[in-house]
């Protein structure tokens, strides 16, 4: 009997010792729920009316879907993409070609069980991929040829826009691929540019972010950092660093970039077991601080730091929550403004 106490006295340690001692920031606004399993954000912000902005987040099942969420959380469900399979993460880019005269902004996503992804016009919601662009064509093995983490990059040297994708597992080398979007007079293509990126082997790489301005991606090497290297593909495939590792308790998930000005913004990655989120400078990816943010096992997150309405006047800031949820907050909770 004295055993089996001693078994539970150690066992509740280990558990509390998890959990953040930091005083949790409430939300400004929790999303109503989607049906299955939330994962990954996007924010939209909406040229014409910030405040009718959207938040996109992926709902990870065979009968998955990219929701859409207004400001207040409501579904928006005629923006909402349903019957997608395990759609797993998502971003946004403006200003995508279509042709001499037309532009549109774009919502891109990855659709693991159909090894492929999938590309929509925003806000009006259309299909502009023909059903889907495979990925990892040349993958020996199953779980090498199934997308996961999604970010997009626009090139400030000539506006060319890629698609950076990871996936379940890959090689030590070249893990990620970087595609190229591109319209020609008869549809629109995704083509190979390059394979870069180190693994370690001892987890997963999902989560995947890009400064546009900056020229950095930088990606969650799940076990042991932050890595960070140039997303130009003229500039190469060397590593810039690796970083941040020692400040997460096990796994090292979402990564939001905070963006502003000569890149003095900062990155808020999520510590997902510890149940907070740890956040980095941009100029020089030293530790800032960390924060509780209530979430529980956050993956994905995402952040804009442009006013969008009286309830986020410094900027949004949104978490995967696990309870079928995402959970919104004004970016001066989390990161004051000077």
């Amino acid at each position: 009997m004295k055993q089996i106490s001693i078994f539970f006295l150690v066992l509740i340690g280990l558990t509390s010792c998890k959990k953040s001692k930091l005083i949790p920031i409430k939300p400004d606004i929790v999303t109503e729920t989607t049906l299955n399993d939330t994962d990954d954000p996007a924010i939209w912000v909406n040229p014409k009316d910030a405040s009718k902005s959207i938040v996109f987040g992926t709902d990870k099942e065979t009968n998955g879907a990219i929701y859409a969420f207004d400001l207040e959380g409501k579904i928006i469900e005629e923006k909402t993409i349903r019957n997608i399979q395990r759609p797993n993460n998502v971003d946004v880019e403006y200003g995508f070609q279509i042709n001499d005269t037309t532009q549109t902004d774009i919502l891109v996503f990855t659709e693991r069980e159909k090894q492929q992804i999938r590309m929509y016009s925003v806000p009006d919601m259309k299909p502009l991929d023909n059903g889907g662009f495979q990925v990892f064509k040349d993958a020996t093995e199953f779980e090498q040829n199934l997308p996961m983490g999604i970010s997009l990059y626009k090139s400030p040297k000539d506006s060319k826009i890629y698609a950076i994708v990871g996936r379940k597992t890959g090689p030590a080398t070249n893990y990620l691929y970087q595609y190229e979007l591109k319209a020609d007079s008869l549809e629109i293509q995704s083509n190979l540019v390059r394979k870069f990126g180190t693994f370690s082997g001892q987890k997963e790489i999902e989560a995947i972010a890009v400064d546009d301005e900056m020229g950095f991606v930088y990606y969650s090497d799940e076990g042991v950092c932050i890595r960070k290297y140039y997303a130009e593909p003229s500039m190469g495939n060397e590593e810039i660093s690796c970083f941040g590792g020692e400040y997460f308790l096990k796994d090292i998930e979402g990564i939001a970039i905070a963006t502003y000005e000569h890149g003095k913004g900062q990155l808020i990655v999520s510590n997902q077991q510890q149940g907070e989120f740890n956040i980095f400078s941009q100029e020089d990816n030293t530790f800032i601080k960390a924060v509780n943010l209530a979430t529980l096992e956050t993956d994905g997150c995402e952040v804009v730091t442009v006013p969008l309405n009286d309830t986020f006047p410094n900027g949004l800031f949104v978490a995967m929550n696990d309870a079928k949820n995402f959970y919104f907050y004004d970016l001066n909770n989390i990161i004051p403004q000077k």
